[in-house]
């Protein structure tokens, strides 16, 4: 997405606190190109999927409450148990909405969503330790739930079908239409567009719909990657992020960094670029692959044990 673009790069050639090394890019580009992993596909384990309108309703509620599974200082992780596995994170929460999708609750039901309760997210979620933020997400999906209701006759399948083919601006027009979705910082007096979300969104759809049907977007290529906690502390491992000497210690003591200061924008915005980077690096190696699945290479790479040496930042946000 341009203006993600253009405003992240702005950062990127401003950034005090956080910077890119070259020399450890091109060397994982090298890396990469010569071991052509595969690119990690849809988890149709953990997601609901029935080929049709009510996976566009899952989809969407998901990616809105897809942000900060970290637990505060001292408390538990949230986690949940499902089958005979225990997951934790991003998998949770899929697996929890699917369940609740799979046992009958109107979830994808957008007047239920308007008039949701605190109490009935933590019945839907369930599990044990603390998620946070979770009057944050009720009044969310309350806000989702009334959209859909006003702008696009209860359906998200209407929504996405407004967007007219296009990942790009199915991002745009959830970042209009719903203030959850509008991740937009300031740096140094300026606006700065992630759509960490918003895009993800469109992502997933395609991911979920293996670029067919309700994810058929010819213009995947045109988005960003996702700047979150993860690829950050992936990158880290791998040299390409390189932090001031005071933000790595920061970080390392688990201190938080907060939600649009200058160090957090800074990690968001070289993330972008790294991944653009990245994918230019491989190009020119002849390995071409998406921002889109880039990302999902790296996030991947961030579940693996070796890759968690150091810690992600933490702030506490509902961006990401």
């Amino acid at each position: 997405m341009e203006e993600v673009l253009e405003t992240t790069l702005w950062v990127v050639e401003r950034s005090r606190h956080v910077r890119l090394d070259r020399a450890a890019l091109e060397g994982f580009a090298g890396k990469l190109a010569r071991e052509r992993p595969a690119i990690p596909r849809w988890d149709y384990r953990y997601h609901f999927f029935d080929g049709g309108e009510r996976t566009v309703g899952y989809l969407l509620v998901l990616d809105s409450l897809n942000f900060c599974f970290w637990p505060p200082p001292g408390q538990p992780k949230w986690t949940i148990q499902y089958g005979e596995e225990r997951l934790s994170g991003y998998f949770a929460l899929a697996a929890a909405l699917k369940r609740a999708v799979e046992e009958g609750e109107p979830l994808l039901e957008p007047d239920y969503l308007a008039r949701l309760t605190l109490e009935d997210l933590k019945g839907i979620l369930g599990g044990e330790g603390q998620l946070q933020l979770l009057d944050q997400r009720r009044a969310i999906l309350n806000e989702l739930g009334r959209v859909l209701l006003e702008s696009y006759a209860g359906r998200a399948a209407e929504l996405v079908a407004a967007a007219g083919g296009s990942a790009v601006e199915l991002a745009r027009l959830l970042a209009r239409e719903l203030s959850s979705f509008r991740d937009v910082a300031r740096y140094e007096g300026r606006e700065v567009h992630f759509y960490k979300r918003a895009q993800l969104f469109a992502a997933d759809l395609w991911g979920a719909f293996q670029g067919e049907g309700f994810g058929g977007f010819a213009d995947i290529a045109r988005l960003t990657a996702f700047a979150d906690y993860k690829l950050p502390q992936v990158l880290r491992h791998l040299g390409i992020l390189r932090y001031s000497p005071e933000l790595a210690a920061r970080i390392d003591r688990g201190e938080l960094i907060p939600a649009g200061s200058p160090e957090e924008v800074e990690i968001r915005a070289n993330t972008i670029w790294a991944v653009e980077r990245l994918k230019q690096a491989l190009a020119e190696r002849d390995f071409r692959l998406s921002s889109v699945e880039l990302d999902w290479l790296l996030w991947g790479l961030g579940q693996r044990e070796e890759f968690r040496e150091k810690p992600y930042h933490r702030t506490v946000t509902i961006f990401y």
